[in-house]
């Protein structure tokens, strides 16, 4: 085990046992599908989770038992999706140890991020001003403030990582200067799987007056979260990554932010009165909730959310982190392999090439032998460059990996190595 796992994985190995997490894994039907004659490894939860069939069966048991709209009728099929829906507000809430009213209901963490950037940033922002983002940020935390930047006239500065795909709280630091407005920092990291300290970076820039935003797509999957103990001013998740459906997601934000911005989208639902000669908007969070949403969506989030909660975050903490040291342990045997980012602190993610063959062409050879993996840039332009190679193969574990498919997977490795000779 290499150093960075014991570091990693001794506090809470014991967590884990607690979970029978065989018959975990028996609830998520599409892991007992084959490809190419194979049985599936699945190791590319970073890019979407699989859905348990409770996830399942709540979406499904909208659309046959009371598929109506919500906040919009007083029938009993309306009541009851309007119930549904809002209770996956609640049950979300609390797992994040927040309050349900300053939780808005998004498509994503991308639309969340754009709702800041439009809605709060937009409006602020002059020439002058900077907004300050990391190396390792993902594409939807970096084009939106672009976009604002032009609009506004600020300017992008970038805090840059170490070698082994740590951010440098130093550089990060000499960064916020009176200048920065906002922040924004990924958790995790989606293609180092580095977990960022961002307790300590948000107070940093909540002591020099800079607003924060945290992209939590690829944290709330796999840990315990308490967005007020992190102390930010907005938190960006997305579902799908957390066992729910997609187009499913959440922007928290302090309620000051919240009853300041403006609307982001206009329409229905949105309002209090609408007259033609002004408009009364709704309090947060469904100011911000224009039109039609995701009922069923949403709905199936919520059953992810207890999902998860029975089982308990530590225990998923606890379980990925013993699959990423015996993954990162039998990698490291594998010859001609590169493991990209070694930060002391990873969630189950690992970026990894071989020598001679294009991350395309290898993860096309691993899916010939039934693994998923992802390849290619990972919506990580920047970081690519930083490394200074156009792609790599990604392999993210999740709770409901096992053992026997790592092995499957350094196997499957060496066949591949034997072709690519």
């Amino acid at each position: 085990m290499s150093a960075s796992g014991n570091r990693h994985v001794a506090p809470e190995a014991k967590a884990a046992a607690t979970v029978d997490w065989q018959r975990v894994r028996a609830d998520f039907p599409l892991l007992r599908r084959e490809v190419h004659g194979k049985p599936l490894v699945y190791f590319d939860s970073a890019n979407t989770g699989q859905k348990p069939e409770t996830v399942i069966a709540a979406v499904d048991g909208y659309y046959r038992q009371y598929n109506a709209n919500v906040s919009r009728a007083v029938h009993t099929l309306g009541e009851q999706a309007t119930s549904a829906y809002e209770a996956a507000r609640d049950r979300l809430a609390a797992h994040l140890h927040v309050r349900r009213d300053d939780l808005v209901f998004t498509s994503g963490t991308t639309m969340a991020i754009n709702l800041v950037a439009y809605s709060w940033a937009l409006p602020r922002l002059r020439p002058g001003d900077a907004i300050l983002l990391t190396r390792m940020e993902h594409h939807a935390n970096i084009v939106p403030w672009q976009l604002v930047a032009q609009r506004t006239g600020a300017s992008i500065k970038v805090a840059e990582i170490t070698a082994e795909g740590v951010l440098d709280l130093d550089a990060l630091r000499a960064a916020m200067t009176p200048d920065v407005k906002l922040l924004g920092v990924t958790h995790v990291s989606n293609v180092l799987g580095t977990v960022n300290p961002v307790r300590e970076v948000c107070r940093m820039a909540r002591e020099r007056g800079i607003v924060s935003l945290i992209d939590g797509s690829q944290a709330l999957p796999h840990r315990p979260i308490d967005i007020a103990a992190i102390g930010c001013d907005f938190y960006a998740l997305t579902g799908h990554k957390m066992c729910g459906p997609t187009g499913t997601g959440a922007l928290w934000a302090r309620r000051e932010h919240l009853q300041a911005m403006p609307p982001f989208f206009g329409g229905g639902e949105m309002i209090r009165e609408v007259r033609f000669e002004g408009t009364i908007f709704n309090d947060p969070p469904h100011k911000f909730e224009a039109g039609t949403p995701n009922i069923a969506g949403f709905i199936g989030l919520g059953a992810a959310v207890d999902y998860l909660d029975a089982i308990g975050m530590a225990n998923v903490e606890a379980r990925e982190a013993e699959l990423l040291a015996h993954a990162s342990e039998e990698m490291a045997r594998v010859e001609g392999l590169r493991i990209i980012g070694n930060a002391p602190h990873k969630a189950a993610v690992i970026s990894f090439l071989i020598e001679g063959a294009h991350a395309h062409d290898l993860a096309t050879l691993l899916d010939l032998e039934g693994v998923a993996v992802r390849s290619g840039h990972h919506c990580a332009h920047p970081l690519m460059a930083f490394y200074g190679v156009p792609a790599t193969c990604r392999a993210s574990l999740a709770f409901y990996n096992t053992h026997a498919e790592i092995e499957r997977f350094i196997e499957a490795l060496g066949k591949v190595r034997k072709l690519l000779r």
